[in-house]
């Protein structure tokens, strides 16, 4: 699934690409944050960069990037549009809700950027992909978070020789 989304041939099948068809169908807007746009800090020095993927991103639908920093959009190939959000997650959620119709917006990260969403009770559910893979640093996505207070609960795990993937989601009263 993964590879295809970026032009390329082979991958896995089976549970772990079932698991990630499942999580990227059905959206019709992205938000990320700008360290997973790319690693440009600061005001933007010029328009060169225009994402870590290509000419053609794997979003093929509008695309909204969390900043501090105005930018004007990034038309790239295959339905893509990068959007720069500077006034915060619920203008960047309102946004992508208005171009993603009847379909879902999901939220691609980083760490920061679903804390933020989770705090606000703004993501519906979440899907984590666990691998046995140390990477000696990151940013915690939990940090500071109460998911039971905030009425999240594990809804489904699946174990595979390659991930574990964790869904977590609303509550009933949640």
């Amino acid at each position: 699934m993964f590879r295809t989304m970026v032009g390329a041939d082979g991958g896995s099948e089976g549970v772990d690409d079932d698991f990630a068809h499942r999580q990227m169908a059905g959206f019709g807007a992205f938000i990320l944050g700008r360290n997973m746009f790319g690693p440009v800090r600061g005001e933007w020095p010029d328009d060169a960069w225009k994402g870590w993927w290509g000419d053609n991103p794997p979003f093929h639908v509008p695309t909204y990037i969390l900043t501090h920093h105005a930018r004007d959009p990034i038309v790239m190939e295959g339905g893509t549009t990068f959007h720069f959000v500077t006034d915060g997650i619920h203008a960047a959620l309102e946004q992508a809700r208005a171009v993603a119709g009847p379909l879902d917006v999901k939220i691609g990260g980083g760490a920061s950027t679903v804390r933020q969403y989770l705090q606000a009770g703004l993501i519906d559910d979440i899907h984590l992909a666990i691998t046995p893979v140390l990477l000696g640093q990151g940013e915690n996505l939990f940090a500071g978070l109460d998911l039971p207070a905030l009425g999240y609960q594990v809804i489904e795990t699946t174990a595979t020789e390659l991930a574990t993937h964790v869904m977590i989601g609303r509550t009933a009263g949640g």
